[in-house]
């Protein structure tokens, strides 16, 4: 991927907007909302997004905060993040489970909890 150009600090300043908005409110949003929400330009949007994501991922660790990158979800997982999700979870050392099933959700849910207002 190419560095990063001054077009794509504006949509990157919009997605943490869109988690910042989405942590307040504990809502969850999917790839396709937040794509949209922040605006991100064609083409590969969704990648770019994931990209973005698995940064903020390494970030909120490096932090011990909880993964913000939880609150995004795939329309067609049954309410889940993508499998990239876990497959960094798993070489971050924070889950050793599968994608899919019982383990994934209640993961998932663990984060999620972490991460709603209270």
């Amino acid at each position: 991927m190419s560095p990063p150009t001054n077009q794509d600090h504006v949509w990157q300043n919009r997605a943490e907007m869109v988690l910042a908005s989405a942590t307040s409110l504990g809502r969850i949003v999917t790839y396709a909302e937040m794509a949209d929400a922040a605006d991100i330009p064609a083409p590969q949007r969704i990648h770019k997004l994931t990209l973005w994501l698995e940064a903020t991922m390494r970030q909120d660790h490096a932090a011990g905060q909880p993964l913000r990158a939880a609150l995004v979800i795939s329309r067609n997982r049954n309410g889940l993040p993508a499998p990239g999700f876990f497959l960094l979870c798993q070489e971050l050392g924070l889950y050793q489970g599968g994608e899919t099933g019982a383990d994934a959700a209640q993961f998932h849910q663990t984060i999620l909890a972490a991460l709603m207002p209270r």
